[in-house]
């Protein structure tokens, strides 16, 4: 009689402890729910008190946090978010034969082929910001009018932000694709390469005085179409499983240079840069480097159009802004974000 009490109090103990091994992770899953809920609350928050439109936040490929109602939607100015799409139009372009990031610029910009500052300035230089064309903000020259701008420093010696660089990329490769028999409008390679693949509508790409596509500024998109490119890049590079760039090109876009190891070809990273510049402390995540995953990377626009994308984590995070009018009158582009931090931002969503 005892042991038959004894065997049923087990009976009973075990079912207790197998129903609280049941509820424990429900426990903690609704715990988890609750302050990632309240992560996105206080991110969405700080967004709002910098002008913020939109947050949208993707784990995994699903949506986990947002905000901003219909504006998710609604085109918008990526500012100079526009230049991450130039590096990956030339990962395409590797992937194709059209060229090689170390070739010497000079090969298809024919004119520089006499001009000792230039003639060995290569593509890797113009996607770096190493070319050596002096750092300037404001609204871009022309594609022509560009190649003529003087070089202050020898190639891959300094890290030079400007618009100058991307519009000479254009001119190249839009050189590139006449010669290959191709419509010669760098953005309607991107749009048929990639964006059209991605379901990515661009509702608008702003053209330069000479009525080509502004390489450095030019997009407006929405949150949700930056997003789908942001999953782009966090599945390295590939559509459906199949690879569209070439994947040394595509790793060479996360890698800094020399001259600014916070910079890769057209991403800012989060490293520490050699020699701080107003520019690249804008992005503050170099100057708090331990503060995200060292493999994050960001697309960054004026006055603080952010894409972070961290493979890691699984993360893909648009945060879009409305503009300051004061700020774009006096032009100061990237180099003014009102006070904006991607370090407190991003730590609502990933631990170091």
């Amino acid at each position: 009689m005892i042991a038959a009490a004894n065997r049923l109090l087990a009976m009973r103990c075990g079912a207790a402890g197998a129903l609280t091994l049941l509820i424990a992770p429900v426990a903690k899953s609704l715990a988890a729910d609750a302050d990632a809920a309240d992560d996105c609350a206080e991110a969405v928050a700080y967004s709002d008190e910098h002008r913020g439109l939109s947050v949208l936040v993707l784990k995994d490929g699903e949506i986990v946090c947002q905000s901003g109602g219909d504006t998710i939607e609604r085109p918008h100015e990526l500012w100079s978010g526009t230049k991450s799409f130039v590096g990956v139009m030339f990962a395409a372009a590797v992937q194709e034969g059209l060229l090689a990031l170390d070739e010497n610029v000079s090969d298809t910009i024919v004119e520089w082929r006499n001009d000792e500052k230039k003639r060995g300035i290569t593509i890797r230089h113009l996607l770096s910001m190493t070319s050596g064309h002096e750092s300037r903000i404001g609204r871009p020259q022309g594609y022509r009018a560009s190649l003529g701008e003087p070089v202050i420093t020898a190639p891959g010696a300094s890290f030079q932000y400007s618009p100058t660089p991307m519009q000479i990329a254009g001119e190249l490769l839009s050189r590139k694709l006449e010669a290959a028999g191709e419509p010669s409008n760098p953005i309607v390679y991107l749009r048929d390469r990639i964006l059209g693949p991605l379901d990515i509508k661009v509702a608008q790409w702003r053209s330069g005085p000479d009525g080509n596509p502004l390489m450095p500024q030019g997009a407006v998109l929405s949150a949700r179409d930056w997003a789908k490119f942001g999953e782009f890049i966090r599945r390295e590079g590939k559509i459906a499983g199949r690879r569209v760039v070439d994947p040394e090109a595509f790793a060479a876009l996360f890698r800094g240079s020399d001259a600014n190891p916070a910079y890769g070809l057209t991403w800012w990273l989060p490293r520490t840069p050699l020699s701080p510049d107003r520019i690249t402390e804008t992005i503050d995540l170099t100057l708090h480097t331990g503060s995200v995953p060292a493999d994050a990377v960001i697309a960054a626009g004026f006055d603080g159009q952010r894409l972070y994308v961290i493979p890691s984590k699984g993360l893909t995070i648009v945060r879009q802004a409305s503009i300051d009018p004061a700020a774009l009158r006096r032009r100061n582009n990237d180099s003014e974000d009102n006070g904006w931090s991607d370090t407190k931002f991003l730590s609502f969503f990933v631990e170091p």
